[in-house]
């Protein structure tokens, strides 16, 4: 490579990573979707005359960009809302996924001669699954907590489904496998990857908590994606698939074995890997269409041959989707009622173990005490579901907000370079891609508004003001507690400046704050007590969240605060 080779390629990455800056930024004032507004500066710049054809390989995209990206989702989705939802996600990201290739393909198969039905199952499996970066966009708009649990659960493991299905049906084109092999195949790559994605996410995470130096363990971080892809992809499972477990169990372990500096830095720099990978993603989507559009046209085709199978297509995909969810929801809807009408039995079981058993103490695991536990998160559960209930209205959401986006495009040039119209289908997956983008996203709003959602925002405050009275409840037994405060008159004095910090009536914005946070800086034994009452307020939320006490979102926000205030705690 010349220094001028060089040159250009930094130029480039640095006019890159600008304009996903400026889409990012101008994309709220803008009310567009930051994904929508690269892929039109992409196409954009692809028609300018100097800018050279660009071809990216697929391999690129597929095991260079989405690993970390599936990864930075996974660890930011609480466990506890992925357990309640894993019904849905299950059988949207693994039967909806096989059902849409299967349906999509006899369609393909009808518009397209000398297609046959395996290679339409290959394009049908491309453009089934919804993709993870593009679904982010409807957490912004305001959607219900549970609807984003699902389409961001749904769009983790989607990927892997459709994957699989492309591959079976690839080789199906060349030889006749059986549906035995494929099935078992297709179970291996899902179990095997759950199991050495969350072996690896847990030994990494083990690791971090030896390194003192926030800075090298997330350099760390940065490598368990990629150690689970290749490790999942060495016992023949789907890579992705296990780049998505080790996500979850890394977002499960960190507040148990991760320093909150450690965390701080997680948070910052993963935020930073997402905006760029997400970013460069949908600018290289876009980037390709001028590419895409001359292939076409050197197979005597045109963009016109592209553009009416993809907007047919799409829309069945969507009526394939609504036939899907609609009795989805409804047996969802069943369920939730069937485990709403045993809250009455659990409720007595749950105070029957109170009289008989002793008060549980911290780290008891003895079978009473698992017993107490599962009741309390089954109770939970049920406020979950009473609390969260997806009806009609909230199926329309999921039905809508599967969009699909970068991974469609990249899956279409896995393509074997010896299939019929490969160009044309390549074009067709960017449309279809490039439809949903515009039309399911651009519309996302609307139809939100729409629908009438239920406001959760006043739910959503009265839950954070419970839980930040519980660890004021916290504060205040330490405080009271003699072997915790001492005798010392002088730190008897500094704990009311403390209890007048932690008072419910204090503006987290008053500048009051800021002024007795100087004065008990002054002492190292208040010091010494605010970290004590911050571990146990700590080991506390962690007891909230094992049992489902309170919501991942109302939890995640006094962790944090906490975090924050005990990196505040300079000294």
């Amino acid at each position: 490579m010349t220094s001028v080779d060089a040159i250009e390629i930094a130029a480039i990455a640095v006019l890159c990573v600008l304009a996903i800056a400026a889409a990012n930024t101008l994309a709220p004032r803008l009310r567009v979707a930051a994904p929508l507004l690269l892929v039109g500066v992409g196409v954009g710049v692809s028609f300018l005359p100097e800018v050279p054809e660009i071809n990216v390989d697929p391999e690129l995209v597929l095991i260079g960009l989405l690993p970390p990206l599936l990864y930075a989702a996974a660890r930011a989705m609480p466990v506890m809302d992925f357990r309640r939802d894993f019904p849905a996600i299950g059988a949207l990201s693994i039967v909806l996924v096989v059902v849409s290739s299967l349906l999509l393909g006899l369609f393909f198969t009808w518009i397209l001669p000398d297609v046959d039905y395996a290679l339409g199952v290959a394009l049908g499996a491309i453009l089934s699954p919804t993709d993870a970066v593009a679904t982010s966009t409807i957490k912004r708009m305001g959607a219900p907590n549970r609807i984003v649990t699902v389409l961001s659960g749904e769009s983790l493991f989607n990927d892997a489904s459709a994957l699989v299905v492309l591959r079976a049906a690839i080789a199906a084109t060349g030889a006749g496998i059986s549906f035995a092999g494929v099935a078992v195949s297709f179970l291996w790559a899902l179990i095997g990857a759950v199991v050495v994605g969350a072996a690896v996410g847990w030994l990494i995470s083990r690791l971090r908590a030896r390194i003192r130096v926030p800075a090298v363990a997330t350099a760390i971080s940065f490598t368990t994606p990629y150690v689970a892809y290749l490790a999942g992809e060495v016992i023949g499972a789907s890579g992705l698939v296990a780049a998505v477990a080790a996500g979850l169990m890394t977002g499960r372990t960190a507040v148990r074995h991760l320093s909150a500096a450690h965390r701080q830095s997680d948070v910052q720099n993963w935020q930073m890997v997402e905006v760029i990978l997400e970013g460069g993603v949908f600018l290289l989507m876009g980037l390709e269409l001028y590419t895409l559009l001359e292939d076409v046209s050197e197979a005597h085709d045109t963009w016109l041959h592209a553009l009416w199978p993809a907007a047919a297509a799409l829309v069945l995909a969507l009526l394939i989707r609504w036939a899907f969810v609609t009795p989805l929801v409804w047996w969802l809807g069943r369920r939730a009622r069937q485990v709403i009408a045993s809250e009455p039995a659990l409720s007595a079981l749950r105070e029957e173990l109170r009289e008989e058993l002793p008060t549980e103490r911290d780290g008891d695991d003895t079978a009473g005490s698992r017993l107490r536990r599962h009741l309390d998160r089954r109770l939970a559960d049920i406020d979950y579901y009473r609390t969260e209930a997806i009806g009609s209205r909230e199926g329309m959401v999921v039905v809508w907000g599967g969009l699909r986006g970068a991974v469609t495009l990249a899956a279409a040039q896995t393509l074997p370079a010896d299939t019929p119209y490969r160009s044309l289908l390549i074009l067709v997956a960017f449309f279809v891609a490039a439809l949903s983008l515009t039309l399911q996203g651009g519309l996302m709003g609307p139809v939100l508004r729409r629908l009438h959602l239920p406001d959760q925002s006043a739910d959503i405050r009265a839950e954070r003001a419970r839980l930040r009275g519980e660890m004021l409840d916290v504060a205040q037994r330490m405080l009271d507690d003699p072997a915790v405060v001492g005798a010392d008159p002088l730190l008897a004095q500094q704990v009311r400046l403390f209890r007048e910090l932690e008072a419910p009536d204090v503006d987290d914005d008053d500048s009051e704050i800021d002024a007795l946070d100087r004065r008990l800086q002054t002492s190292r034994e208040v010091r010494r007590l605010r970290r004590r009452v911050i571990d146990e307020q700590r080991r506390t939320l962690l007891v909230f969240r094992d049992r489902g006490t309170y919501s991942s979102g109302a939890l995640t926000a006094e962790l944090t605060k906490l975090d924050a205030q005990e990196l505040g705690l300079r000294g």
